[in-house]
């Protein structure tokens, strides 16, 4: 007995990009740097909250590309060189990458308290129903 991949069932027609996206998924940073929560605010409402201490705005970029939500951190160029006699608090460049479903859209992102917060809302989807005439031979 053969096993059929993901996106060729018999029953999945067009759905040959769903072995990629989760491909995609599991290759979305799994460092856990740095850590982050995702809530539920309303229904079809989500925050995604990244704890980014010692980060400023202008170090953060937020991007959206082929669905993905990705958030990059890099150190200001600027800091003077410290010498630490304890570092437990983690200050290295980042990349942290989110696949959004169809139909989610990033809303509004602040900082707060070094939590950078980016709020995602849900689409309502549309139902289409579309009559398909037969023809003859």
């Amino acid at each position: 007995m053969t096993k059929m991949a993901l996106g060729t069932h018999p029953f999945l027609l067009g759905f040959d990009g769903l072995e990629r996206l989760v491909e995609r998924t599991a290759k979305t940073g799994t460092d856990g740097y740095p850590p982050y929560n995702i809530e539920q605010t309303s229904k079809g409402s989500y925050r995604v909250t990244l704890a980014v201490a010692g980060f400023g705005a202008p170090d953060l970029s937020i991007t959206v590309e082929d669905s993905t939500l990705t958030v990059r951190g890099r150190l200001p160029t600027d800091t003077p060189e410290r010498e630490y006699l304890h570092r437990g608090i983690a200050g290295r460049p980042f990349q942290r990458a989110f696949v959004l479903a169809d139909g989610v859209e990033v809303g509004k992102a602040s900082m707060e308290n070094g939590l950078l917060h980016i709020d995602l809302n849900r689409r309502p989807a549309e139902r289409v129903v579309k009559n398909i005439e037969i023809s003859k031979g």
